[in-house]
């Protein structure tokens, strides 16, 4: 018998899914079955696969030892910390953080092995003292959104369980607006303007039509061009889907590629500007409606700006080319 107790990360969190990530290798099969032979128990009771954990609850599980992780054989060495970039937090409160991704970082790690924003905002927690892998038996700060590898701006990360867990409903049900500054090889057309996508693994690019096809989902994006000079134009973009490469394909098919896109943009504009990556940064988000007994409520109606970003100084150099 193993036994675990809820930390405040775990408040809320469904009893089934606490049981796959404390074991390994147990097969869902056995995970139901245990639960019906009573061998899985919280507080001393019976319990059910879709009952959610409190803060202090005792969880005890009567499974063989081979489902449990081995621990190391003596002490636990510390891994030497890794340095990495720092951290741009913008925005913080006890339940979250909204962070600056510069471009080129990772949201996520990835087989290349580099260095990526939620190790980052981990590492800041921990040092902060706001976070203990070693204490926490299934929950990791998290990201609650993220943007391409080439785009800058802001991202969402969640210091708890239930912060993720609202955030993430907030973002189903588009509670979340998120806004865009993009430089564009000229002047799309402003306004709401919807498509139709398909994402292809091969080559991890996506296809925009005008009209729908099976296999392809619906984008809407809101545009507005803010400024213009010579064949670029500043432009504010709303997201109101928010699909893969989204932006990009979609200002492309309206024939206002991003400038510095090496996937949809032009290759001639993108050498003669010595733009190596996409002019693209997320600059804003605003909280909409939210539901009073949602653990973000304090968010309600507010927005959180990018303070001066880089890519408005990009432009700049821009309008001071001879045209």
């Amino acid at each position: 018998m193993k036994g675990f107790t809820a930390g405040k990360n775990e408040e809320g969190v469904r009893l089934s899914r606490f049981v796959q990530s404390v074991t390994a290798g147990l097969p869902t099969s056995m995970l139901y079955k245990s639960f019906r032979n009573k061998r899985i128990k919280v507080n001393g009771r019976r319990a059910a696969p879709e009952d959610r954990l409190h803060e202090g609850d005792l969880v005890e599980l009567y499974l063989n030892d081979e489902f449990f992780p081995a621990g190391p054989a003596g002490p636990a060495k510390t891994p030497a910390p890794r340095r990495r970039a720092p951290l741009t937090v913008v925005y913080e409160d006890d339940t979250l953080a909204v962070l600056y991704k510069p471009p080129h970082l990772l949201c996520h790690p990835d087989r290349t092995g580099d260095d990526s924003l939620v190790e980052a905002f981990q590492d800041y927690l921990a040092q902060k003292g706001g976070y203990d892998p070693q204490a926490e038996a299934s929950f990791s700060p998290a990201l609650c959104n993220r943007l391409d590898r080439g785009t800058e701006g802001l991202v969402i990360g969640a210091k708890s369980y239930p912060a993720l867990r609202d955030m993430n409903e907030l973002i189903r049900r588009d509670l979340v607006r998120k806004e865009y500054l993009a430089i564009t090889l000229g002047a799309p057309p402003q306004g709401r303007h919807t498509a139709w996508l398909r994402h292809s693994e091969a080559g991890n690019k996506v296809t925009v039509r005008a009209a729908p096809a099976e296999g392809y989902k619906e984008i809407i994006t809101d545009v507005s061009v803010e400024r213009t000079t010579g064949p670029f134009a500043l432009c504010r973009i709303g997201l109101v889907t928010g699909r893969t490469h989204q932006i990009r394909a979609h200002l492309a098919f309206l024939g206002a590629p991003v400038l510095g896109d090496v996937k949809y943009g032009s290759r001639k504009w993108n050498e003669r500007t010595s733009f190596k990556t996409q002019a693209l940064c997320a600059v804003s988000l605003t909280f909409g409606a939210i539901p009073a007994g949602s653990s973000l409520f304090g968010l309600c109606g507010r927005t959180i700006e990018l303070q001066q970003p880089r890519l408005l100084s990009r432009f700049a150099a821009l309008e001071a080319l001879p045209h």
